[in-house]
């Protein structure tokens, strides 16, 4: 094989297929009578599942799982058990959500008056493309006024926290505990280390390589293969 590491993971794929987070619908499961569940969903036991809520053929809810009201979630989707949809989320097809992921939580902004600090509104929305996967206990922020948006075929490590309005572009690889702060774009093919911290604002153009540890200033540009 020219890529022998990928005929290995393909081989394994098809030889060892994952096991089903759940069967069938359980009968523990709370699901609103609005919610539309298409062919072949499984609902695993005490699951919540809310008004509005559409979810498409042959995804998997594990048991625990919350999903919020008019939350989308497309085909083949694979959430294992304890993940979180705040209402109104959206998942393409084949998303892979890990335990204790928390998708569409309010952003952290606060305005400062007074000696007091007001909430900002945290009012948009979260989008997560195509064959993304999002490990145990990522937590992706709704957008402030606008869309907080992790593009087709990225993939997020275990503690992973994306503020309100990011934008992660396509088969961008982000590693444990690393931080992003709103309103950073990140762009297609970028890989930020373990531990790396992105401020707000800045920019990280495709295929940048950020290390593990490192400190994006904020409003700084990362320029395209750096």
């Amino acid at each position: 094989a020219a890529n022998p590491k990928l005929a290995f993971a393909r081989a394994a794929a098809w030889l060892l297929p994952p096991a089903p987070i759940a069967i069938d619908v359980h009968p523990t499961a709370v699901i609103a009578p609005t919610a539309q569940l298409a062919g072949g969903v499984a609902v695993g036991p005490y699951a919540v599942i809310e008004d509005g809520v559409k979810i498409g053929e042959g995804t998997q809810i594990g048991a625990f799982c919350f999903i919020g009201r008019g939350a989308r979630l497309g085909e083949g989707c694979r959430l294992y058990p304890q993940v979180t949809l705040y209402a109104g989320a959206r998942l393409a097809n084949r998303v892979i959500l890990h335990s204790g992921a928390v998708i569409g939580s309010d952003g952290f902004g606060y305005v400062a008056e007074g000696g007091k600090r007001w909430k900002f509104p945290q009012v948009g929305d979260v989008e997560i493309g195509d064959d993304v996967e999002i490990g145990a206990n990522t937590t992706i922020d709704r957008g402030s006024l606008e869309r907080t948006e992790i593009r087709a075929g990225a993939k997020l490590d275990n503690l992973v926290h994306v503020g309100h309005n990011v934008h992660v572009g396509e088969n961008t690889v982000i590693v444990a505990q690393t931080g992003i702060s709103g309103s950073a774009v990140i762009g297609r093919d970028v890989a930020p280390g373990g531990q790396a911290g992105l401020g707000e604002h800045c920019e990280i153009e495709d295929g940048a390589v950020i290390g593990g540890q490192a400190g994006i200033l904020p409003g700084k540009i990362v320029r395209s293969g750096q």
